[in-house]
């Protein structure tokens, strides 16, 4: 199993191959056992998988070796195989006759830009499906035993991408949930801008890291705190931030440390 920084060119699949097909495959938030069962059966039928960085690795283990690992993945703020390579990657290697499974961390249609890659493929006329995953979203939130809807506290979530431009008044207004995606590098910028925009400095704030896997760690303050709690405590990405009254919603018990110990402020 070879895992190759960057793109290779098609391979021939014997005389005559025949167009082959791209399943877009959500991988959950990290744990192994939190992939469909759906997600399995098609990686058990790929013989090129197209992987992300959040993946989870693990089940390319159980791939044989004659199937080809191409890693695209992105790190925050460093793309070094472009989206638009990636699409053509998909439907060079779908024409070559292979069975492509493009495996991405949490679920495609959420910040994955699977609607980018499915649209690319069925534009050259590559049969394409999707998988959808759990996403981080509301998987990373569970994990920390916060559920981002309870009765009598939240009855709605509002998800965002950090990496765009919020308004923070938009997100002030919202009375439920909001949890952010990918917004580590602007934590501390989006909770003074909360604040400003009339947020309570004293709601409650989570920063879930590497939900689903060993290295989780969660930390709770609220807007005023937290951005020196996460400093402190050294989280990192990938991590989620949820902010809003769920995040207190449930005591935290055994089951809370059944899959990860958690840091707790």
């Amino acid at each position: 199993m070879s895992h190759p920084t960057s793109i290779t060119p098609p391979r021939p699949r014997g005389e005559g191959a025949s167009t082959g097909r791209v399943v877009l495959v959500g991988g959950g938030p990290g744990a192994e056992d939190l992939l469909t069962v759906r997600a399995h059966r098609h990686l058990a039928r790929a013989t090129v998988v197209v992987t992300d960085r959040l993946a989870p690795r693990g089940v390319l283990r159980d791939l044989g070796p004659h199937v080809e690992i191409v890693d695209v993945g992105k790190t925050p703020y460093h793309h070094p195989v472009p989206q638009h390579e990636i699409n053509r990657l998909l439907v060079e290697r779908a024409r070559a006759g292979d069975y492509v499974v493009r495996l991405k961390g949490g679920d495609p249609y959420v910040f994955g830009r699977g609607g980018e890659e499915l649209a690319h493929c069925r534009a050259a006329g590559i049969e394409c499906e999707v998988v959808p995953g759990v996403t981080s979203a509301f998987a990373a939130p569970a994990a920390a035993d916060i559920p981002v809807t309870h009765r009598g506290v939240s009855t709605g979530v509002l998800l965002v991408s950090g990496h765009d431009e919020l308004s923070p008044q938009v997100l002030a207004d919202w009375p439920h949930t909001v949890v952010v995606l990918m917004g580590m590098g602007r934590l501390r910028e989006l909770c003074a801008a909360l604040v400003a925009a009339g947020r309570p400095a004293s709601t409650r704030v989570a920063v879930v890291q590497q939900a689903w896997t060993p290295d989780e760690r969660t930390v709770r303050g609220d807007l005023a705190s937290i951005a020196d709690l996460v400093l402190a405590e050294r989280i990192t990405n990938p991590a989620t931030i949820v902010v809003g009254p769920v995040v207190d919603a449930l005591p935290l018990g055994d089951a809370h440390a059944a899959h990860a110990v958690p840091v707790s402020v």
